[in-house]
């Protein structure tokens, strides 16, 4: 990842006060209205009249087969690739007046490893051009919120994977975007590692009701942290079906075994198996 997009990624959008609302408020705000999004390479349509709506204040999974363009959905969405037609907006305005925040797959390569770990998650404060006080407040701030303990005087390559995930989701956050795109964040993450950060972004969207669009690969992940997941079919993508997972939050590891989140898990199985078929 090259400084250039991940300065996009953690540049602020929109300025204003942070929105903080109550946990799972219904919103009558638009969210994300995508239109006509068309993305075409050399063997062909990923995309071609692409329509798609996610509702402001939720918790999307984004789950497909191989190839059916996931991160490149997230990438056009957040503004970090280009489409070749369509539109974006957020709650009637477009995407690029948003202020929305971004987490790699890749954590070591999306931090910087001459920053320490402060420095890292001040660094889109810098771009607000805040004092260092202020910097540290709202650094201070956000730590006590989430109850997170990392000593952020270490660089990236001192911490352990979870630790330096942990610091590009705060740095992410540090903002309060109005929506916070995740591109498999946890992927590299041994399992046990993988249900402890899930357990904390459940608690930071509990807690902040961002607008969360997630891709995994991960099925398990996708149904366990999702309002609704999306699935897609192969290219040209469409949307396969969007199912929502009324189960009570939070989510634990005990959750994975209730014979609702089962059946829910079971039929996004169905029809993700359903169009790999289609592709064969």
């Amino acid at each position: 990842m090259s400084q250039e997009a991940l300065q996009r990624s953690t540049a602020p959008r929109v300025g204003g006060a942070p929105r903080v609302e109550a946990a799972h408020a219904t919103s009558t705000r638009r969210g994300v209205e995508v239109r006509g999004l068309t993305k075409q390479f050399d063997d062909g349509y990923i995309y071609r009249d692409f329509d798609l709506d996610l509702r402001d204040g939720e918790f999307v999974s984004v789950f497909g087969p191989n190839g059916c363009g996931k991160s490149t959905l997230i990438n056009m969405i957040s503004g970090m690739a280009p489409m070749d037609a369509g539109s974006v907006q957020f709650n009637g305005k477009p995407i690029a007046e948003t202020r929305l925040s971004y987490v790699f797959q890749n954590y070591r390569d999306a931090l910087f490893p001459w920053m320490r770990a402060i420095g890292n998650i001040q660094y889109p404060l810098k771009l607000l051009h805040l004092d260092r006080k202020s910097r540290d407040r709202r650094v201070e701030s956000l730590l006590a919120e989430f109850d997170i303990r990392i000593d952020l005087h270490r660089y990236p390559y001192e911490l352990s994977g979870g630790q330096q995930q942990t610091i590009s989701i705060l740095r992410a956050l540090i903002t309060d975007p109005e929506i916070l795109f995740l591109d498999e964040p946890f992927s590299a993450l041994d399992y046990e590692m993988t249900l402890f950060m899930r357990e904390r972004l459940q608690h930071v969207f509990m807690k902040r009701r961002n607008t969360m669009v997630f891709v995994s690969h991960d099925l398990e992940e996708a149904v366990q942290l999702a309002d609704r997941v999306l699935l897609l079919t192969r290219p040209p993508t469409r949307v396969a079906e969007i199912v929502p997972v009324d189960l009570p939050w939070p989510r634990d590891a005990k959750t994975l075994s209730n014979p609702d989140f089962v059946a829910i898990k079971s039929h996004c199985l169905d029809v993700f198996s359903r169009e790999v078929a289609r592709g064969q």
